[in-house]
């Protein structure tokens, strides 16, 4: 079972220039529950998590997983897994092919590839070109991708866009239930709505600096709620609520009683024989508390130092892990407890469909509207060189075997051999 880690950031700040992205952010990700990662554009949520996973220097603090920073990490991708950005694929790979490179250049067995596109709804196409896929289908690599390893953190970045309503419900049920397992889990998104379903804690920056930090239920203080009751007879309610001293302001959906609890107003109107036809709790909104915290006319005291965070599930200390043999890489004890896939999620039925129909030949361009960044130049020249260097591995083995099937004094000749490509899978 993997173990999770906690996230620590200890006065981390960058400079970029002039421009301060992050200002002595401190905050902590505890594992055993989803925590969201939330902040206007701009924020710094992106600079924060690029620092936390060494892609980024701080200019002064720390970014800690587990105690230890990202570099000095002895097995990373089977620690953290992330995924920053759903387009980071090169469109003439296959899934399959794509997950195979990092597999192989991190010791992790093969059979990991197939299990971990089982889990996200890709197997079904897992053999063609990325090219092809819709960004919901990218968004669905890039979760297999992190989950390569069977790493005990997963960092990931709106993990949420692109998918379809099946989709967003399948993977939020996912991430809770890695997050059931002990896993730490920080997304970052911009949908408050989703965020708000998915998870237990919240961490809010604004201008790089932490607004609030704890569980979704510390956003708001009691007195901020209050119950809206109603009944047919208004005005038996009304009575029956002053006899017991209760305050209420008068609405014209019904009796809005302030900072009380709705047990208490319902067992109130049931003592006096009342019929209610509304009773329910009403409090700010997740956007009007977000919208005051960053823009600063709300101010939580969390932003001074360190909240306690959403209860957390038992996750045993490195000491009580028992001391049996680590299992190996690709083969988790756990795998089949993940909730997979819906195999007739419409998404996946609808591009596989389109994808039958189009070309098995997929151009291994970018799209016209994509400009290549210094990555994606990157990962051109290390792909041709994994390319390269499978063919040379190839051509070695046939040349091996060749030697190997002529018996012994008859002749050979010296024609050159064909140099044909490894085929992608």
């Amino acid at each position: 079972m993997p173990v999770g880690h906690v996230l620590e950031f200890a006065g981390v700040t960058k400079r970029f220039g002039p421009v301060m992205a992050v200002d002595g952010l401190t905050a902590r990700v505890e594992p055993g529950v989803v925590t969201g990662f939330l902040g206007p554009n701009g924020a710094g949520k992106t600079t924060s998590l690029r620092i936390l996973l060494g892609l980024v220097g701080a200019t002064s603090g720390t970014a800690t997983i587990g105690g230890k920073r990202y570099r000095d990490l002895d097995h990373p991708l089977q620690t953290v897994g992330a995924a920053l950005e759903a387009s980071s694929f090169h469109p003439g790979r296959t899934a399959a092919n794509h997950l195979t490179v990092y597999a192989q250049a991190a010791g992790i067995a093969p059979r990991r590839v197939d299990e971990v596109l089982g889990l996200v709804g890709l197997a079904d196409v897992a053999g063609r070109k990325v090219g092809g896929y819709s960004l919901g289908m990218r968004q669905r690599l890039g979760l297999a991708g992190t989950l390569l390893g069977d790493p005990g953190v997963l960092v990931l970045d709106e993990p949420s866009n692109g998918l379809d309503p099946e989709g967003i419900k399948w993977i939020r049920g996912f991430l809770r239930e890695l997050a059931a397992q002990g896993r730490t889990v920080l997304v970052s998104s911009h949908m408050l709505a989703e965020i708000q379903q998915q998870a237990d804690a919240l961490m809010i920056i604004s201008r790089g600096r932490l607004v609030f930090q704890g569980p979704l239920y510390a956003l708001t203080e009691p007195d901020e709620y209050s119950t809206v009751v109603d009944a047919p007879d208004r005005d038996a309610l009304r009575a029956a609520l002053s006899a017991r001293g209760i305050e209420f302001e008068v609405l014209r959906s019904g009796l809005s009683v302030p900072g009380s609890d709705p047990a208490d107003v319902g067992a109130t109107a049931a003592a006096a024989g009342i019929a209610l036809s509304t009773l329910q709790r009403r409090g700010p909104a997740l956007e009007e508390v977000f919208l005051d915290l960053v823009n600063g006319t709300r101010v939580h005291s969390s932003a001074a130092g360190m909240a306690p965070v959403a209860p957390a599930a038992e996750v045993p200390a490195p000491s009580e892990v028992p001391a049996s043999a680590p299992e190996p890489p690709g083969t988790p004890e756990d795998a089949a407890t993940l909730p997979a896939a819906n195999p007739d999620d419409p998404e996946v039925l609808e591009n596989a469909a389109a994808l039958e129909e189009s070309p098995d030949d997929i151009p291994a361009t970018w799209d016209a509207d994509h400009t290549k960044t210094d990555s994606d130049v990157e990962a051109d020249e290390f792909f041709s060189r994994f390319d390269a260097h499978a063919a040379a591995e190839a051509a070695a083995d046939a040349d091996a075997g060749a030697a190997a099937s002529i018996p012994e004094g008859r002749a050979t000749t010296d024609e050159p051999a064909t140099d044909e490509s490894e085929d992608q899978r």
